[in-house]
């Protein structure tokens, strides 16, 4: 297994994607593994407005939450956010937002070679710094932070045409039926759901690594 292909089904406002994202590649440096990572896109709320909701607001509607619910669900997400060196700083981040557009700059961002940096300039950009990642011109300034075509990036944001390389995306996420995010495709085929910890993702690289070089063998012995 020369370089590990993971695709990653997510959401930009998910709050357990980063803290996966981080375990997974803490995993991988812990087994010297390098890995080829691309973004599938979920959404967990494509009717929200462009205005966002509060988080509190959306607990209290979809859950029932009042607020020592939404308090130790706060602590709990930090205390394994932490761990993770994932920043969630709840003074910023205070809303939820539509995320299409990030998912199609990150569909964008592919072509570009610059799709895991803005996966990881998205993440610092809500969670820590709780910008509107619903807003164009929030990302256009992401965009302009990684040295991207701003020009070009304005142009995906601004279309009303769905991409269909896009939309094909979304489709085989549908087919792949994950219905919960994080999840984790690994070479096309093994997929793991959930944020999991470093040494859960250790073990599964390690059966995959085995698995591989038993197929090898196989190979070998067959020609």
């Amino acid at each position: 297994m020369n370089k590990l292909k993971i695709e990653m089904v997510h959401d930009v406002v998910c709050s357990w994607c980063p803290i996966g994202y981080s375990n997974i590649k803490m995993a991988l440096r812990q087994l010297n593994i390098e890995a080829d990572f691309h973004f599938l896109p979920f959404e967990l709320n494509p009717d929200m407005g462009l205005e966002g909701e509060t988080i509190g607001s959306y607990f209290k509607t979809r859950q029932g939450w009042g607020e020592p619910q939404l308090l130790a669900y706060r602590k709990s997400l930090l205390a394994v956010a932490g761990p993770a060196d994932v920043a969630i700083d709840f003074t910023k981040r205070t809303h939820y937002y539509n995320s299409r557009k990030a998912h199609q700059l990150m569909h964008w961002a592919e072509s570009h070679k610059l799709q895991q940096p803005l996966n990881e300039l998205l993440i610092d950009a809500y969670f820590r710094r709780g910008l509107d990642i619903s807003n164009v011109a929030i990302l256009l300034g992401l965009v302009d932070e990684l040295g991207g075509d701003k020009s070009q990036a304005e142009q995906v944001l601004l279309s009303n045409d769905l991409d269909p390389h896009f939309a094909l995306k979304m489709l085989r996420v549908q087919q792949l039926r994950v219905w919960s995010v994080p999840s984790f495709i690994f070479n096309g085929g093994a997929l793991i759901s959930g944020s999991n910890s470093v040494d859960y993702f250790r073990q599964a690289f390690t059966l995959l690594l085995e698995q591989d070089r038993k197929n090898i063998n196989i190979e070998a012995t067959g020609s």
